[in-house]
């Protein structure tokens, strides 16, 4: 599918040169670096996804000494 997209003239002229480097026209060099950056961005989304699930607390969420004693206290208070 044919699309018009406007850039910065150094970003097309790098794109430019790359493609020529590589043995690619331009419109092969940007479909590849797209697919490529959309995987990143799909595996980069599903590791924050798993790290919510999975992931260590925060800092901010983490117990302080103060809260850890108190729930501590009425464990065993709540046993005896």
């Amino acid at each position: 599918m044919k699309t018009a997209i406007s850039i910065e003239t150094l970003l097309l002229e790098e794109t430019d040169r790359v493609a020529r480097k590589m043995g690619l026209n331009r419109s092969r060099l940007v479909a590849l670096a797209l697919t490529d950056y959309l995987r990143q961005r799909r595996n980069h989304e599903m590791l924050e996804q798993l790290n919510s699930v999975y992931g260590e607390p925060s800092v901010a969420e983490q117990p302080t000494g103060a809260q850890r004693k108190s729930k501590l206290r009425a464990v065993i208070k709540d046993r005896w």
